[in-house]
């Protein structure tokens, strides 16, 4: 059943919602694994291509590059050629049968590629971001990203993507028999693409093995804290990080309200809406 928006605001009106009390559980002391791998050094690799989202990018970097102050890291910006690329999408088919759409009237930030991807360094993480670009990239049958994560897949421990990034782990069939989640806004369009993936349909983040997959946007900064949590451990580094950048995580993964606004199939419209986040270690 799709929700009107004043079905929707009536909902959250009469909803008996979750109370939000202080936490009473003592951030967990780190394992021996997360202690060791304090000390290893991680390369972390993230794709750039013409449109992606920003925040899918900047957000997680946030987090690593803040955190790098207390273990060792290394990051490598990943793209067809070095040099700047825009955040600005090419123009890109939004109705079948219609011409691409102009995306000159954009703002646009760029960022810079140090590596392509045939002289991309061995990296342990690859993070691949969401945005218009990844439909831009379809549309033009670009599997050069996909070609990249098939043949870097073996040799890492993780491989992350955030909101529409999904799509591309999708297409380069690393997702097969695996359960995954992506930016809900453009649920329809994304998980028509792969083949016997477990979409999950209401989720923040997910896990399966060493795949990471977050919902839209904002999501990733979510699931790069849950990811750090796992490597690192909360106590000392990543929660001085998150109070010092003033950010509270979501740590639920199954909280998701943008299921229900965007009306995915499977999603549960009676989910919690209430956001019941709090500083880390409060």
């Amino acid at each position: 059943m799709r929700l009107s928006t004043l079905q929707f605001l009536t909902f959250l009106t009469i909803t008996n919602l979750p109370t939000c009390t202080p936490s009473t559980n003592p951030t967990p002391n780190p394992t021996q694994r997360q202690l060791q791998n304090r000390s290893k050094t991680f390369s972390i690799g993230i794709v750039l291509f013409p449109g992606y989202e920003p925040l899918d990018v900047i957000g997680p970097f946030e987090i690593f590059q803040s955190l790098s102050t207390y273990y060792p890291m290394t990051i490598s910006f990943i793209a067809s050629t070095t040099g700047p690329i825009p955040s600005r999408p090419p123009p890109i088919i939004l109705s079948p049968g219609q011409p691409p759409t102009t995306t000159d009237h954009i703002i646009s930030m760029s960022l810079l590629a140090t590596h392509t991807f045939s002289t991309a360094p061995k990296l342990d993480i690859l993070l691949i971001p969401g945005g218009l670009g990844n439909m831009a990239l379809v549309q033009q049958n670009d599997t050069t990203i996909e070609s990249f994560i098939t043949s870097r897949y073996g040799r890492l421990k993780y491989l992350l993507s955030v909101c529409s990034g999904s799509v591309v782990l999708a297409r380069s069939g690393v997702l097969k028999r695996k359960k995954a989640t992506t930016n809900k806004g453009h649920w329809r369009w994304i998980t028509q693409f792969g083949e016997g993936i477990r979409w999950v349909p209401s989720a923040r983040w997910t896990r399966d093995g060493k795949i990471w997959t977050s919902s839209g946007v904002a999501a990733g900064m979510d699931m790069t804290y849950a990811f750090l949590e796992m490597l690192y451990g909360a106590q000392g580094g990543l929660t001085n990080v998150m109070n010092g950048i003033e950010y509270a995580p979501h740590t639920d993964p199954d909280w998701d309200p943008f299921s229900v606004v965007w009306n995915v199939p499977g999603a549960d419209p009676q989910g919690s809406v209430e956001s019941c986040v709090k500083p880390i270690g409060w």
